[in-house]
Parts: structure tokens; C-alpha cells; sequence
């Protein structure tokens, strides 16, 4: 499946949150979606809510993903999103947001309920991710006719 949406015009921040310092997931994902034809910024690791937010503003990234495997994702994501909403900018709507790493069903179901589109766990195969990001840019308010 191919979005309708140009995919060189779709801005993707990969971020990296707190003090999580394993980003091989993030990196693949941000390869993954670059190969795909997506203009990617990957921010590195260790960053606060604040940078991520100030990332995604500057970029004007219209997907923002989120890699967590410290265990913090139930503090920074909702952070994340409380930041964006603050600047104007709401999930599904502005910005598509998703989550990947080790997020368990129940914290992954209160994440989707506060904006997150959609959380990817391990072992998630990148054409899934891939598909994901071009159905769901296509719903973006700034993409629509």
C-alpha cells in the first residue's frame, strides 16, 4: 500500500525520550522510513520532552515516533503530548504520533486514548510500521483537499 500523500513531503521525527540510551530500534525504524522515501529526523538519544517537542515545531514534522524501552513511556509520552497540545498542535489531527518499544497491552491501550495512533512492540516488521505511517499521514488535516 502506497499513501496518496507524497512521502517526500512528510516530515518524521524519531525520538528517543529520557534516559534511554539503547537506540538501535529507533534507528532502523528512522532507515526504515528514509528508504521508504520519508524525510527523516532522528534526534538522538536522551532527549527531554521539551526538545522533542521543540524538534517536531522547527521540522514541522507531521509524524512524530516515539522509541522507549525504559520503562518511563506512562510519564514522557503523555508529557510529549500535554507539550504539543500546549503549542496548538493535536494528535491525529496536526501530528500522527506512534510509540515502539517495550510497552505493555494495557499502558499501549491508555497511551491510543490520550493521542498515540498506534504502539509497536519488538520484532514489529518495518513494512508494518511503513504502512501504518502512509495510511495514517493521509488523515492529517494538512493533507486533506
Amino acid at each position: 500500500m502506497v499513501s496518496m500523500v507524497e512521502r517526500s513531503k512528510v516530515r518524521v521525527v524519531i525520538a528517543k525520550p529520557g534516559l534511554d540510551g539503547h537506540d538501535r530500534g529507533a534507528k532502523v525504524v528512522a532507515r526504515a522510513l528514509k528508504e521508504a522515501g520519508y524525510e527523516v529526523i532522528y534526534t538522538g538519544i536522551r532527549q527531554t520532552p521539551e526538545q522533542i517537542v521543540e524538534t517536531v515545531i522547527q521540522e514541522d514534522a507531521a509524524v512524530l515516533g516515539i522509541s522507549i524501552l525504559s520503562g518511563a513511556h506512562m510519564v514522557l509520552i503523555p508529557k510529549i503530548i500535554k507539550l504539543l497540545e500546549e503549542r496548538g498542535i493535536k494528535p491525529n489531527e496536526d501530528i500522527v504520533i506512534f510509540a515502539g518499544g517495550i510497552i505493555p497491552p494495557d499502558d499501549a491501550e491508555e497511551l491510543k486514548k490520550m493521542g498515540v495512533a498506534e504502539v509497536f512492540g519488538p520484532g514489529t516488521p518495518l513494512k508494518t510500521v511503513i504502512e501504518f505511517v502512509d495510511r495514517a499521514v493521509e488523515n492529517l488535516k494538512r493533507f486533506k483537499a
